[in-house]
């Protein structure tokens, strides 16, 4: 006959196991699925960002771009943003993970210190270029000089914009197909080409803006008559260039300080209003670092063009052109290309609307267009107009850069791509497996 075993201790035995303590976010985590799960629709409905997170950060930074608040986190019963994040981590498998003891997805390896004192300098070699070139080109006088300069300028300055602390490739999906490559290397190069014209605009205006504006405000009494400028002085160019390219150096070195220091703030965070005050002032603090290595630049690029004077609006302009495209290009970095080309667009816009006015004032009858533009040159230079468009444009910059970058979202590691799992061997049905593989089966169970 048979029966229950009531041999004491026989059931007990199998119905309690020890187990290891459970953590603060599993047990809540059970007393929500006990009842009503309010975690499991987020977790569903943002299953790929937390199956590629390699942290929780990144998951509580995809989150608050996605409009999740502490406040959307308290519905969720918990604390905060990071409160919740960690739940979701825990409880969503990565790609790539095949058990508890697997690895998970990784961030890129760290360059050793070798490595990043050797880039670190390499940065200094568009500005070394740019003085040899205004060197080479005032002695020799030959055009070819400056062509073949300008070309290795340019050709230093690339890998600059590609990858460290200024370049955008982390942020830029992989596909594994040819054709996907070639359509986001289009959409790339979309995205860029506004933020590529306005700083074109931009420094075509720096070598030869001021020349053309003091011709067209030459004759503002309407007479007819052939535009006649006055003798073009390349010092201004020259000075413009060393400038900015001496400062891709301190750029990169803001860049990155700021960036190391706004990942430590959002690890040691507890909460998106917490990270974002502290975020704040590092914004504040880079900015106005940079503007202060502007002005041994600029005296270094002084006492390398042959001829040029000390004069305080034209450094005036160059230091906030410069400034105007340091602040684009960390937005640009952290994610933000398309406030980075309005701010110098609406630079660009200004720069382009006065020599516009002082134009149409040439025109009989429209002498009055061109007075405030007259008026300015005559009180300041024709280099104010400059100073005051890209100082205004940049100032813009830095208080939407102080909101925008105090978003946990700006701050997201690049993580490399997950590697493919090859497909999985046929094997038997999973209940025909557990009945004949499971080392403390119950009899009977199996059936069950």
């Amino acid at each position: 006959m048979t029966g229950p075993d009531h041999r004491p201790g026989a059931s007990g035995a199998r119905r309690e196991q020890p187990s290891a303590p459970a953590s603060a976010h599993e047990r809540g985590a059970k007393a929500r699925r006990g009842s009503v799960d309010p975690v499991r629709a987020l977790m569903h409905r943002h299953r790929e960002l937390c199956a590629r997170a390699v942290d929780p950060l990144e998951i509580a930074a995809g989150l608050e771009a996605h409009g999740v608040t502490d406040r959307t986190a308290a519905r969720f019963r918990h604390r905060d943003v990071f409160s919740l994040a960690e739940e979701l981590y825990a409880r969503v498998p990565r790609d790539g993970d095949a058990g508890d003891g697997a690895p998970r997805q990784a961030t890129a390896p760290a360059r050793p210190r070798a490595v990043r004192a050797a880039l670190g300098l390499l940065r200094l070699l568009p500005g070394a270029l740019a003085a040899a070139t205004v060197i080479g080109t005032y002695r020799t006088g030959a055009v070819a000089v400056a062509a073949a300069g300008a070309a290795l300028t340019a050709g230093a300055l690339w890998p600059c914009l590609r990858r460290g602390p200024l370049g955008t490739g982390g942020r830029r999906g992989r596909t594994p197909r040819r054709a996907g490559r070639f359509a986001g290397l289009l959409a790339a190069l979309f995205a860029a080409l506004p933020g590529a014209l306005c700083t074109g605009w931009l420094l075509a205006y720096a070598a030869c803006g001021d020349w053309l504006l003091a011709g067209l405000t030459g004759r503002t009494d309407g007479a007819p008559g052939p535009f006649a400028p006055g003798p073009y002085d390349p010092a201004v160019a020259c000075e413009a260039a060393v400038v900015l390219g001496l400062a891709v150096a301190p750029a990169a070195w803001c860049a990155r300080w700021f960036a190391v220091r706004a990942r430590r703030r959002l690890a040691a965070s507890s909460g998106l209003d917490e990270f974002a005050a502290g975020v704040r002032p590092l914004c504040a603090a880079v900015a106005l670092a940079f503007l202060l290595a502007l002005p041994p630049l600029v005296l270094t690029a002084r006492l390398t063009v042959p001829g040029a004077a000390a004069d305080p609006t034209t450094e005036a302009g160059v230091a906030a052109l410069a400034g105007l495209l340091f602040l684009a290009r960390l937005l640009t970095v952290h994610g933000f290309r398309a406030a980075a080309a309005t701010g110098t667009a609406v630079a660009c816009a200004a720069e382009a609307a006065v020599p516009a006015a002082a134009a149409a004032a040439r025109l009989p009858g429209c002498a009055a267009l061109g007075e405030p533009v007259r008026r300015l040159a005559a009180a300041h230079g024709t280099a104010a107009v400059p100073a005051v468009a890209c100082g205004a444009a940049a100032l813009a910059l830095l208080v939407y850069a102080c909101a925008a970058l105090s978003r946990a979202s700006a701050h997201t590691a690049p993580t490399t791509p997950p590697t493919p799992s090859p497909p999985p061997i046929p094997t038997r049905s999973t209940s025909m497996s557990v009945e004949t593989t499971a080392p403390h089966a119950i009899p009977g169970e199996a059936r069950r």
